[in-house]
């Protein structure tokens, strides 16, 4: 399996996701945006992840390399290549495929419960869950896709297109390096409301609901590229 990432902040890492790779023998290489925006063939992938950020899918005048990678996205799922988004990633897979990404009702930032949506012949999220969020923005469900998941914090936690694309708004691939690195880096970036937790509170994560997060986000990969 070769899998490409796409990073767009340097303090936000795959987490488990690089776990569940290394597990396979994974050949993965990476696009670090605030660095190159070098990207590979699609046609060469065997997997596409988009990680999360800081910065809105919507600055491309400050950001000009938000369009090179929409292109690459929709060149790859036009290709049929299996594409997992991760927070800001859902968001650009999303926002290249013409749907739009604005302010959500309410901030999230920490451990809250997500209901899954069933829907037939797409990946079946359990009823209830409780994973790590970390965003002030949401996506429309872009065209042709399903919502798989909601909340009452945020509507459309999750969507998928087809068999080979999904896009989640939280962040199941969270381990305590990669949580505790996007706490320290976005500690002043929330106000306090109703899901919004501090950072003692987060510090208090328990591990079973890591290992949790890891079981499901293992369960996602294994949907997407079987």
């Amino acid at each position: 399996m070769r899998a490409h990432i796409l990073h767009h902040v340097p303090f936000e890492t795959a987490g488990s996701i690089a776990d569940w790779l290394d597990a396979r023998h994974a050949t993965v290489s990476e696009t670090r945006w605030y660095e190159s925006a070098n990207v590979p063939d699609p046609a060469e992938l065997d997997l596409v992840v988009v990680m999360g950020g800081t910065m809105s899918v919507n600055d491309e005048a400050q950001r000009p390399w938000l369009v090179t990678e929409k292109a690459f996205l929709r060149q790859a799922i036009a290709r049929g290549t299996p594409t997992l988004g991760i927070c800001l990633g859902s968001q650009m897979i999303a926002s290249a495929l013409g749907a739009r990404v604005t302010r959500n009702p309410f901030i999230e930032h920490g451990w809250f419960p997500v209901e899954g949506i069933p829907v037939p012949g797409a990946f079946r999220f359990p009823d209830r869950f409780t994973t790590f969020h970390s965003h002030g923005e949401t996506f429309e469900i872009p065209p042709g896709a399903v919502r798989i998941a909601s909340s009452a914090g945020c509507e459309n936690q999750a969507y998928q297109i087809g068999r080979h694309v999904i896009g989640l708004q939280f962040h199941l691939e969270s381990n305590p390096e990669s949580e505790g690195a996007i706490v320290e880096e976005c500690a002043t970036e929330f106000d306090a409301g109703p899901y919004v937790q501090s950072t003692d509170e987060l510090r208090r994560t328990v591990p079973e609901a890591y290992r949790e997060s890891a079981r499901l986000m293992g369960d996602v990969l294994s949907y997407l590229t079987r």
